[in-house]
């Protein structure tokens, strides 16, 4: 069992240098607000799932997921 608790935690320390690092990457929301209204009727706005900026916000919520869990598991004690 100290072993899997070794494996976890260095898992959990891995996710919180990778959300770190990901989370620095992004850019803010109001970043290049030029037009408000028809901001989402560009080609960017329209594509922006499939652009590195999309693959930034999906990576986080799953490591957020993933860092979430395992800190759940490490805090229930049946270590």
């Amino acid at each position: 069992m100290a072993i899997l608790k070794t494996i976890l935690t260095v898992v959990f320390i891995l996710i919180c240098l990778a959300l770190t690092v990901i989370i620095l990457l992004q850019e803010g929301k109001s970043a290049g607000l030029g037009a408000i209204a028809g901001a989402a009727d560009t080609y960017w706005g329209r594509n922006k799932g499939r652009s590195m900026e999309g693959r930034l916000v999906t990576g986080t919520k799953i490591l957020v997921a993933l860092f979430i869990i395992i800190a759940a598991v490490l805090n229930l004690g049946i270590f």
